[in-house]
């Protein structure tokens, strides 16, 4: 008796610029990937035209029901979103974060991960084992879009901005908490919080506090608090001291984005946006952005978008496959098959045939 395979359905949202290229690419891994396991698993897609060209014909960055119409999907497979034409608020607010917030995506995942054949500019790099995850709270904090910009009447330079950012115990201690779990899987067990209660004495301290009262639950891992800018500087001087850092919403998005610089490329640079309670499905996404300057000419690097669905394989439970499609990424950096931003004269389409090859 043949077991019928497990399909799973999948929303893919390119949106914009390179995200097209990539999107198709880690799509075409992933079928490979599927074709290969005799007959375990499959993939069913949906693709939804949402995006900056969307808004310029229409008004808005994705259909009016579009949540509703996303909420049954298994998982969201995500390009990168923004143009020059639009206003980079508009574009951010009306596609990645409304799906992010409305799906109570609070806990994103950057790995930064070192690959074999990519130079870092981190001289460490070339003797130290580095591997770390920054996990970042993805409701709230500085992107909770409170605030607003009045007394534009008063005449040129009168008009006044607030934004707040917003700090629940709630929030805090449940990304935390994720946090020392997932520390808890990896070999060296710390956990790195990131503050800056020196200067931000209300919704940090309450971050501190949290921190301090949620590690007292787990006395079997190592702990410290740094300050965002220490914490930038040890990204550079001391990364081998790290293993999951968990910063607030902005602090982890800038620190992310650090660490991948630091591993060789944005475009090496994968990420999650997890419901972990699953009542919503999450969205996987490569960190890099849609880099207008290349789009179209066959110049992306897919292996962020391809990162980006080893995590999607692992929170659909595959976890062997997850790690089929990570050797495979190192297999295809070490072979030196790279694209221009990290070294090498490959095209995406180069990369992704190495990558369907390596697997």
């Amino acid at each position: 008796m043949t077991t019928a395979p497990r399909t799973f359905r999948i929303a893919a949202i390119p949106a914009d610029g390179v995200g097209k290229e990539v999107v198709a690419a880690g799509r075409a891994v992933l079928d490979a990937l599927a074709e290969g396991s005799g007959g375990a698993f499959a993939f069913e897609w949906q693709e939804f035209p949402w995006g900056c060209e969307y808004y310029e014909r229409t008004g808005t960055m994705m259909d009016e029901d579009g949540l509703d119409r996303l909420k049954d999907f298994d998982a969201i497979y995500f390009g990168a979103v923004g143009w020059p034409s639009v206003p980079d608020h508009i574009s951010l607010w009306g596609l990645r974060l409304r799906i992010c917030q409305s799906f109570d995506q609070w806990a994103n995942v950057r790995p930064v991960h070192f690959l074999p054949g990519v130079t870092s500019p981190l001289r460490k790099a070339d003797d130290t084992d580095l591997d770390w995850v920054v996990v970042r709270e993805n409701s709230e904090g500085e992107y909770a879009g409170l605030g607003g910009r009045n007394l534009g009447g008063r005449g040129p330079g009168g008009e006044v901005a607030v934004q707040s950012a917003l700090f629940t115990e709630v929030g805090c201690e449940r990304i935390m908490r994720f946090a020392f779990d997932l520390a808890r899987t990896r070999s060296r067990r710390k956990v790195s919080s990131v503050t800056k209660s020196n200067a931000q004495q209300y919704g940090m301290v309450l971050w501190d506090d949290v921190f301090k009262r949620v590690a007292a639950d787990y006395p079997d891992v190592e702990t410290e608090s740094v300050l965002v800018d220490a914490m930038s500087a040890k990204f550079v001087l001391k990364p081998e001291d790290l293993s999951v850092v968990v910063a607030s919403n902005l602090n982890a998005d800038i620190l992310s984005d650090l660490g991948s610089a630091l591993a060789g490329s944005l475009g090496l640079a994968a990420s999650a946006n997890l419901n972990p309670e699953r009542r919503f499905p999450s969205m996987f996404e490569p960190v890099h952005g849609s880099a207008p300057d290349i789009a179209g000419q066959g110049l992306a690097n897919p292996i962020g978008a391809v990162g980006s669905a080893a995590l999607m394989l692992d929170h659909f439970g595959l976890h062997d496959q997850a790690a089929r499609l990570n050797k495979a990424i190192e297999a295809t950096t070490a072979a030196g098959i790279l694209t221009h931003d990290v070294g090498g004269t490959a095209a995406t389409e180069d990369v992704t045939k190495a990558l369907i090859d390596a697997l």
